[in-house]
């Protein structure tokens, strides 16, 4: 090791910044304010063009580093911050996001504890705009948890909840295929799935091991607006992942995909509903149960409250509505 190379730390967190001025103080705060100390924070400069990096630059931490990029998107962010990381455990927060103090020392713990956990993740709560807490929370299954369970409802739930050991991630890495001197680990054709298609391939390529720890250790952001166009893009992003997947694993998309469409259609049927565009949560309802009525069969109640809501949303004022299912989902449509 050359003289003054400094050690390398335990945890590499990369946080990729875009146009996030009124929150990225606020995320690499609660880096800060972590009781845990030995990690490096790689702020990845994505080619933005508000006061995200100035606002980043005005931190004296030396463990903090801005690396610049062209425009690549989250994927390619992400991409060049775990190619400079020199942790053992990557840690990924998105810079709108918050973490709890606690963080990243319980999941030290809990991977140095089980060395056979690829991936740690944790519960989430939502917080709005302005970093209220909203009412919502996310609670998944933390243990035994199976490739299928990540296809159809996604445990790790959001792209801040993880924290991912690096021997794990280069089991998967894989050389761009415009760029022969760049590696990969998220696939940067994605802008929308990019976390699940990650979480997909490092189960079913990688046998990695996913678990959960039960604190909410992650501030997870919901901003209102959107559009019902959104959520159709969100969807054909989601089936080129259920695509990309069949080509290295057909028999178990085979096995599973049905009712994992149906799952992510219902979770895009209560995200209209929010909108209040209940004619198109209906469509998306119709078109999950016509996948599987997996959903239905095991999770009955949550399907009907998102058929009723669908059936309600046609019939009240769309800003109306929107509101009232606002307060309904906590702020948040919950898969």
């Amino acid at each position: 090791m050359p003289i003054n190379q400094p050690a390398a730390p335990r945890v590499s967190i990369v946080m990729p910044v875009y146009n996030v001025e009124r929150y990225v103080a606020e995320a690499i705060d609660s880096v800060l304010a972590q009781t845990f100390h030995d990690w490096e924070l790689l702020v990845i400069d994505d080619g933005g063009s508000d006061r995200s990096i100035d606002i980043a630059a005005e931190y004296c931490d030396p463990r903090i580093r801005i690396i610049a990029q062209r425009n690549r998107g989250l994927a390619g962010a992400r991409n060049t911050g775990i190619a400079h990381a020199r942790g053992d455990y990557i840690a990924l927060l998105d810079s709108d996001d918050r973490w709890l103090p606690e963080k990243l020392a319980l999941h030290v713990i809990h991977l140095d504890a089980a060395p056979n956990v690829d991936v740690s993740y944790s519960a989430s709560r939502f917080i709005d705009g302005a970093g209220n807490a909203l009412r919502q929370t996310q609670t998944p299954r933390l243990h035994d948890i199976t490739p299928q369970l990540i296809l159809c409802r996604n445990p790790v739930g959001n792209g801040s909840a993880a924290v991912i050991r690096r021997s794990a991630l280069d089991l998967i890495a894989f050389v761009h295929p415009d760029e022969p001197d760049r590696t990969c680990w998220f696939d940067e054709s994605f802008r929308q799935s990019e976390d699940i298609e990650l979480w997909v391939r490092l189960a079913v390529q990688a046998q990695a091991c996913f678990d959960g720890i039960a604190p909410e250790l992650t501030e997870y952001r919901i901003v209102a607006g959107g559009l019902s166009a959104n959520i159709a893009r969100q969807f054909e992003s989601w089936e080129r992942m259920i695509a990309k997947t069949a080509s290295y694993a057909p028999e178990f998309v085979g096995r599973h995909g049905d009712r994992a469409r149906a799952y992510q259609l219902r979770y895009l049927a209560r995200r209209s509903v929010q909108l209040g565009d209940g004619s198109f949560a209906l469509s998306l309802v119709a078109q999950a149960l016509k996948a599987s009525v997996r959903p239905l069969v095991e999770e009955p109640r949550k399907t009907l409250v998102t058929l009723g809501a669908a059936l309600v949303a046609r019939l009240v004022d769309a800003d109306r509505f929107s509101r009232l299912a606002s307060r309904w989902t906590g702020g948040r449509a919950v898969a």
